[in-house]
């Protein structure tokens, strides 16, 4: 099934025929995508197919040379910077703190957007941290340097930051990279909680395609600068979908305990093989 124009979800961010590149090389080609209200919408693709990049355009990161961005109806690049943090939050890959910055220092970080020349830190901006660090699990560590803590406990200090910002829609690029399997599992459980209990709309780029089909209310299937496939993981993760994206040869099959869906990569015949280099030799 393609489904590369559905827009009928009510959207406050929605990107029409969006043409981004870096100097002479275009990586987006006259995208039209609108980012679900209230959802965990997740982009998957292979290696170098846009899904940063489409990200990076709908944070305003990134101009593009033709199209739009909008938000709430607003061309995103003719509106205030921090009119948009304060509607809009990104979580790059890789984030660096300065040497030395406290996990509190760091999820402070994200109320750049509500401070004032003349205003002082505010009792509203230490709720919203304090807020921020109970529902990323980061209270028990917010005195320790950033430093020095595991994977999983930076990224959860860095989504307590974009939290602290307090915006309805947050978009977060990779951050399940290099993190052990149960860590991942842990930042997507803590994700699916932000969509489903604190009504915050999410985008989030992924590479791992079975947690993108568990926890993904909406999912975008890019490849080579263009949306192939969007709608529910029901509605588009399938066998000749996957193929098409990532030239995968898999099965897709039902977990019987979470009914979720999972993709099996096809493994070669191995008897088949072993018998065909028992013949050479």
């Amino acid at each position: 099934m393609n489904s590369s124009t559905r827009v009928s979800l009510p959207s406050r961010l929605v990107a029409t025929q969006l043409e981004v590149g870096y100097g002479d090389r275009r990586v987006l080609n006259q995208v039209d995508f609108a980012v679900p209200n209230g959802q965990l919408t997740i982009l998957v693709g292979p290696n170098g197919c846009g899904k940063s990049t489409l990200l990076k355009s709908l944070a305003r990161i990134l101009t593009p040379s033709g199209g739009v961005v909008c938000l709430d109806g607003q061309d995103i690049h003719q509106s205030r910077t921090r009119d948009v943090a304060k509607k809009l939050a990104l979580l790059p890959q890789d984030p660096v703190a300065p040497e030395g910055m406290t996990v509190r220092e760091v999820v402070a970080q994200g109320r750049f957007p509500h401070q004032r020349i003349l205003q002082q830190w505010s009792r509203e901006d230490e709720r919203a941290v304090e807020e921020a660090m109970s529902v990323a699990q980061v209270n028990d560590f917010a005195h320790r340097s950033i430093g020095e803590l595991s994977g999983g406990q930076r990224q959860r200090c860095w989504i307590a930051m974009v939290l602290a910002q307090e915006t309805d829609l947050i978009l977060l690029d990779e951050p399940t990279t290099f993190l052990d399997l149960k860590i991942q599992v842990d930042v997507m459980n803590l994700l699916a909680r932000l969509a489903h209990e604190k009504q915050r709309t999410l985008v989030v780029v992924l590479h791992e395609l079975n947690l993108a089909a568990a926890y993904a209310d909406y999912l975008v299937m890019m490849r080579d600068g263009a949306v192939l496939h969007q709608g529910t993981p029901e509605e588009i993760f399938s066998p000749d979908n996957l193929y098409q994206v990532f030239g995968l040869d898999a099965q897709v099959i039902r977990d019987p305990h979470s009914d979720r869906l999972i993709c099996v990569p096809t493994l070669p015949d191995l008897a088949v093989s072993r018998s065909a280099k028992l013949a050479v030799v």
